[in-house]
């Protein structure tokens, strides 16, 4: 198993940027992929980055990419979420989840085993 808790979230200007990192605990980081989703208040959870175990896949959700970049230090137990150019719009709880199942691929989807409590990022206009 592997337990997961999101750090780095604030208030950030329109336009700014945030690094946000995600620490695993128990079994690490090393075997699991990595997804970061976020969820606005009355929305749905939407995804926004994945990497693989081995970081030779990355995904990005349509609306970041570009804009924020998905990397992780096995060795640290940390995966990190670097944001830039942050719209109001990006307003939300942030998450990080990790799955042990899938060895070279990660997905944009809700469906990881193990998820943090998520961290509070707000973008003021």
């Amino acid at each position: 198993q592997v337990q997961v808790a999101e750090s780095g979230g604030g208030l950030v200007p329109f336009g700014g940027s945030l690094k946000l990192s995600c620490v695993a605990s128990g079994d690490g980081l090393i075997y699991a992929a990595i997804g970061w989703f976020r969820q606005a208040p009355g929305k749905e959870r939407e995804a926004v980055a994945c990497i693989t175990r081995a970081s030779d896949r990355i995904d990005y959700g349509t609306s970041v990419k570009g804009r924020f970049n998905v990397s992780r230090d096995n060795a640290r137990n940390t995966a990190y979420l670097q944001m830039n150019n942050l719209e109001p719009e990006e307003t939300g709880v942030y998450f990080c989840a990790a799955d042990q199942k899938w060895h070279n691929v990660c997905v944009l989807e809700p469906v990881y085993d193990y998820w943090g409590r998520g961290t509070q990022v707000t973008v003021s206009s």
